[in-house]
């Protein structure tokens, strides 16, 4: 008996173009092996956001240099209510202004850490990295009476040898997923608008307590009028990572900074 095989040209093409993908697929991973995330169910991760259905946002500030900045925007939050944001400091400005630092303790504000020396940590050796946080960590231990437990590193620069030591350290790395741009002097109502047009249940809002960032306290009371009319609540960081579990964003395993990144964070 003879036997024939009809062939479905239309199944052929489809099944080709799946082998194809397939293929095309598996050379993608095998050649971004080094660039995959960082992040898995193991390993320590970078915070940008937290998810979240409470409309809460948290305000926070870097400061590594000047004297004339950090109590006006200490003042305007009094002001207006906000008894929960978050100053991340660097040791060596802390060192040289223990005064400031005292007066954002004083005033309820979470201190964390902002590094040691103002540098991208992922240049440096693992020996390096540890001894930069550590220094930092026992210079804000001292002028804080409080063991800071958050750190955002200078200039927003990190790989996956950073945040593992971080980690080890007993760290939980802090980014951010609004960027306000004071840093660059875009005038008051700019950075009112980006923030508050950014803004999202769970978010990280990046602002400036240093010298250079000259509209920050000026633009402080329009976000918080905009963000409370539309229902928002503040609160430390610490206290939006206990609101529920907090989840990553995919970097590759390199510095997580672009080379934009490397300059918006370094006040």
């Amino acid at each position: 008996m003879n036997m024939f095989y009809v062939i479905n040209g239309r199944k052929v093409k489809r099944y080709m173009l799946i082998f194809v993908a397939l293929l095309f697929a598996a050379g993608v991973v095998y050649a971004e092996k080094d660039n995959i995330t960082v992040f898995s169910m193991d390993q320590p991760a970078a915070i940008y956001s937290v998810p979240t259905e409470k409309k809460v946002v948290a305000l926070t500030f870097d400061i590594s240099w000047g004297d004339t900045r950090t109590e006006p925007i200490i003042k305007t939050l009094k002001e207006n209510g906000v008894n929960n944001a978050t100053f991340f400091v660097s040791s060596v400005w802390s060192k040289s202004h223990p005064e400031i630092v005292q007066k954002i303790v004083e005033a309820g504000y979470e201190i964390g850490s902002h590094g040691h020396k103002h540098e991208n940590y992922s240049k440096l050796s693992d020996e390096e990295i540890r001894n930069q946080i550590q220094t930092a960590h026992s210079i804000i231990s001292q002028v804080t009476g409080k063991n800071p437990d958050l750190i955002r590193l200078p200039n927003g620069d990190f790989d996956k040898r950073v945040l593992q030591i971080a980690s080890e350290l007993n760290y939980k790395v802090i980014q951010w997923d609004t960027d306000s741009m004071d840093w660059m002097n875009i005038g008051t109502e700019k950075i009112v608008e980006r923030v508050v047009s950014r803004a999202h249940p769970g978010d990280i809002i990046l602002l400036h307590a240093s010298d250079a960032a000259t509209h920050t306290h000026e633009a402080l009371p329009g976000i918080i009028e905009k963000l409370r009319s539309q229902g928002y609540e503040f609160v430390s960081v610490n206290q939006l990572i206990n609101q529920t579990e907090v989840s990553g964003k995919i970097v590759p395993d390199k510095s997580a900074a672009s080379p934009l990144d490397l300059n918006k964070n370094q006040f």
